[in-house]
């Protein structure tokens, strides 16, 4: 099923330069990544920040990260002001979609994206590779709040679980870095996977 997945987006690919994305993955290497966008619809808001860190094996990869400041195409509201403190000032110098989704993509390339609620992330990514290139993100997925849920899961199906990021830091011990921030969320996120992966019943499965 996912050949014949890669054979389609393939025949609609615009630009082969960036075939790679279409190959299948083999490694330890992810790539977790957030994005801070104008809003929550994904068929109309608009990615005003990307941030993104390489995880191999069990380890941050130093040096290995991503960040990129987008210019949006349409004034950014007051209520999103709020949550991430992007101001049109601040997204003035920011580069086009083109140029930091082109960039984005040559960090990637065709490794799985990890991140906490990261097919928003994947949809809003998506609605600009699909105007760019024909095709949506064809990365795999690795959703941290699935992870952890399921480390409760084992011990009892009905018990009620938290998954806000606060909490799920704070009940792994893991430190706050500030959020709201594309790159420092994309670290925290790595910080949650790296210590979900090492837990016994996550052996082998990412």
């Amino acid at each position: 099923m996912l050949s014949l997945k890669r054979a389609w987006m393939r025949s609609w690919l615009k630009d082969n330069r960036f075939a790679y994305m279409l190959e299948p993955f083999e490694g330890d290497e992810v790539v977790v990544l957030d994005t801070e966008t104008s809003g929550m619809d994904t068929s109309s808001d608009e990615i005003l920040s990307i941030g993104a860190v390489l995880v191999k094996g069990n380890s941050i990869e130093i040096g290995g990260s991503f960040e990129a400041r987008l210019k949006p195409e349409r004034e950014i509201g007051e209520e999103s002001i709020k949550i991430h403190g992007i101001r049109d000032v601040d997204a003035a110098d920011g580069e086009s979609p083109k140029e930091a989704i082109s960039r984005l993509l040559e960090f990637v390339r065709n490794r799985p994206l990890v991140g906490y609620y990261i097919r928003f992330d994947q949809k809003m990514l998506s609605r600009y590779t699909k105007e760019m290139l024909g095709i949506p993100m064809p990365n795999r997925l690795i959703e941290l709040s699935e992870m952890y849920y399921r480390r409760y899961r084992k011990s009892s199906p009905y018990e009620f679980v938290d998954l806000k990021f606060d909490t799920i830091m704070e009940e792994l011990d893991l430190p706050l870095l500030g959020k709201h921030d594309a790159l420092n969320d994309a670290l925290m996120s790595a910080l949650i996977y790296l210590k979900l992966k090492s837990m016994p019943q996550y052996k082998g499965a990412f």
